[in-house]
C-alpha cells in the first residue's frame, strides 16, 4: 500500500504549485504532474498516495519513498453547543497542537496555531502554561485549515446546510506567529494561492514582537495585522506579558505607526479585559492617549476562564465603561463574541492536552 511514510523526512504539504511542478520535473515527470499533485493536496486534502488516482503509480511510489504527504492525525474532536469545533492534532513527530473551527451563518473561520506551545507565557493564557516545544512548518499550519474544512464539511452534510468552505483564517491559536515569521508568511501565501482564501480574510496576530512588525512594514503584506497589547503602560504589560518585555508600549506603537505609513493598512489592537486588573476607565483613557492619531481599531476581549490562573472576567458595566471612553476619544471599538468556551476553545484557553478537565479532553 502507498502510505504517507512516517520515515520520509520532507513534507509535500507546504510546497506551492510552482515548487511541486519543479519537484515533478526533478523526478522525471512533466510539470503538469506537479500541478495535479497540488490539486490533490490542497483542493482534495488527500491523506494517502493511493488517493492520487490520476498520477502514475511509479511516480507515487518514488514520492512515498522520499516525502510525507504531511497531514496531521486528529486525536480528539470536540463540538461546542454554539457550533464551534476544536481539534487536537498530532504531527508526524508526535507533537500536539490545537486548532479551532468557527462556523457562522455566512462563513467559516479557522483559528490556527503557529507553534507547539508558546514561549511568551502571558499570565492570563492557558497556552503558555503548557510550555514551548518547537515552531510549526508552513505545511503544518495549512494542514489545520484542511482538518477544520474536513470537519465542517462533515457537519454540513449531516445537518444538510450551512457553509462548508473555510474562507477566514486567524493566526491567533497557540504560539507567537512573528517568532515563526517565515513559516507564518509562507502559510499565508499558500492559503491565498492554493486554497483561494482572500488576503483580506487572513489575520496574523502578534503580542508585540517589534522586529517582526517592522519586517512586515518592509514586506507590505495585504493581510490584517492584529497586535495583542493588553495593557497601555509598561508596568502593567510586564505583569501580563512577561515573555515580551524587551520592547515597551511606546516602541510597539511606533513600530505600528511605521507599519501603517508603509502599508496604508489599519492595525487592530487586541485587548483582553481582566476584571480589576486592566479594565478601569483610567486604563481606557491611557490606551486612548497611546493610540491617538494612529489608524487603528480596538477589539475588546472579555477574559475567558482558565482554571488556576487567578483572574476573573470583567463585569458588563466595566466593559461598557471601558468601551465608552475609547469611543468618546474617536477610536473604533468592537467586542469579540465569545465562542467555544464550554470546550475550552475560546481565546486564551488552548492547552494541547487530553484528559479530564483539560482543553482537548476526550
Amino acid at each position: 500500500m502507498l502510505t504517507d511514510e512516517m520515515t520520509a523526512s520532507a513534507s509535500l504539504l507546504g510546497m506551492s504549485t510552482e515548487e511541486l511542478r519543479t519537484l515533478a520535473q526533478q523526478e522525471g515527470e512533466t510539470a503538469y504532474r506537479g500541478g495535479q499533485l497540488a490539486r490533490w493536496l490542497y483542493l482534495h486534502g488527500v491523506r494517502t498516495y493511493e488517493e492520487m488516482s490520476n498520477l502514475p503509480e511509479a511516480f507515487r511510489v518514488r514520492l512515498s519513498q522520499k516525502y510525507r504527504i504531511g497531514r496531521g492525525h486528529v486525536v480528539v474532536s470536540q463540538h461546542s453547543k454554539d457550533g464551534t469545533t476544536k481539534l487536537l492534532l498530532e504531527m508526524a513527530d508526535g507533537a500536539r497542537i490545537e486548532t479551532v473551527g468557527l462556523p457562522y451563518p455566512d462563513r467559516v473561520s479557522c483559528c490556527v496555531s503557529t507553534q507547539v506551545g508558546c514561549p511568551i507565557g502571558c499570565a492570563f493564557c492557558a497556552t503558555g502554561s503548557s510550555g514551548y516545544t518547537r515552531d510549526l512548518s508552513a505545511g503544518e499550519i495549512v494542514d489545520q485549515v484542511l482538518c477544520v474544512r474536513e470537519s465542517v464539511q462533515g457537519e454540513s452534510q449531516q445537518n444538510r446546510g450551512g457553509p462548508s468552505r473555510v474562507d477566514h483564517v486567524v493566526f491567533m491559536g497557540m504560539g507567537e506567529p512573528l517568532l515563526n515569521y517565515d513559516a507564518t508568511t509562507k502559510a499565508v501565501q499558500l492559503l491565498n494561492a492554493e486554497l483561494g482564501i482572500a488576503m483580506r480574510q487572513l489575520t496574523v496576530s502578534t503580542v508585540g514582537f517589534v522586529p517582526g512588525i517592522r519586517r512586515l512594514a518592509q514586506d507590505k503584506p495585504q493581510f490584517t495585522l492584529a497586535v495583542s497589547l493588553h495593557a497601555p503602560t509598561d508596568e502593567l504589560r510586564r505583569q501580563l506579558v512577561p515573555g515580551m518585555t524587551r520592547w515597551g508600549v511606546a516602541e510597539i506603537i511606533e513600530a505600528c505607526r511605521e507599519y501603517v505609513r508603509r502599508t496604508g493598512r489599519r492595525v487592530t489592537f487586541e485587548y483582553c479585559l481582566l476584571g480589576g486588573v486592566n479594565d478601569a476607565p483610567a486604563e481606557a483613557g491611557e490606551l486612548s492617549r497611546v493610540l491617538r492619531g494612529l489608524n487603528s481599531h480596538v477589539n475588546l476581549i472579555a477574559w475567558n476562564p482558565v482554571l488556576g490562573l487567578g483572574f476573573r472576567a470583567p463585569s458588563r458595566e466595566r466593559i461598557r465603561a471601558f468601551r465608552e471612553v475609547l469611543e468618546d476619544a474617536g477610536i473604533p471599538v468592537t467586542q469579540r463574541l465569545e465562542r467555544g468556551s464550554d470546550i475550552d476553545a475560546a481565546c486564551g484557553q488552548l492547552r494541547r492536552r487530553t484528559g479530564e478537565g483539560a482543553s482537548g479532553g476526550e
